[in-house]
């Protein structure tokens, strides 16, 4: 269910502190997963964290045992051949990325001096192109 548009934003954007070495993403990791076992609700889907980047555009990330998923908006597509670098994977034809775990630390790190903010997101349909536009609001 989608939240009116006159009500408040339920996540709203934090300033990001660039990282640096593995330990501050390492930290970084586990306060947001703190944050989204305390704020998200068991029946809420599409949840994960919207890197907003300073030169514009957004990469919409869920993180899995296994997996990264990402989607990078149009205007963000500049930055894929810093996420194929980060990730040692070829860029998709699209804007839709599912990365190895692995790479978690590596992807944060390249991307930490990129980014100006970040915003929790629930409702995101990744992997759906329709899911970059209404369905992915920071509530």
């Amino acid at each position: 269910m989608t939240a009116p548009l006159d009500t408040p934003p339920r996540f709203r954007p934090r300033p990001w502190i660039h990282l640096e070495t593995p330990q501050d993403v390492e930290l970084w990791i586990a306060e947001h997963d703190q944050a989204l076992q305390e704020l998200i609700k068991p029946q809420e889907t599409g949840y994960g964290v919207c890197f907003t980047l300073a030169e514009g555009g957004n990469i919409y990330m869920q993180t899995h045992e296994d997996a990264i998923q990402l989607d990078v908006d149009d205007e963000a597509s500049w930055v894929t051949p810093l996420i194929s670098a980060a990730s040692g994977v070829e860029p998709p034809r699209g804007s839709y990325w599912l990365l190895p775990a692995d790479k978690l630390i590596q992807l944060v790190i390249g991307l930490s001096s990129l980014v100006a903010s970040t915003t929790l997101v629930v409702g995101h349909r990744f992997g759906s192109r329709g899911g970059l536009g209404n369905a992915a609001r920071a509530y």
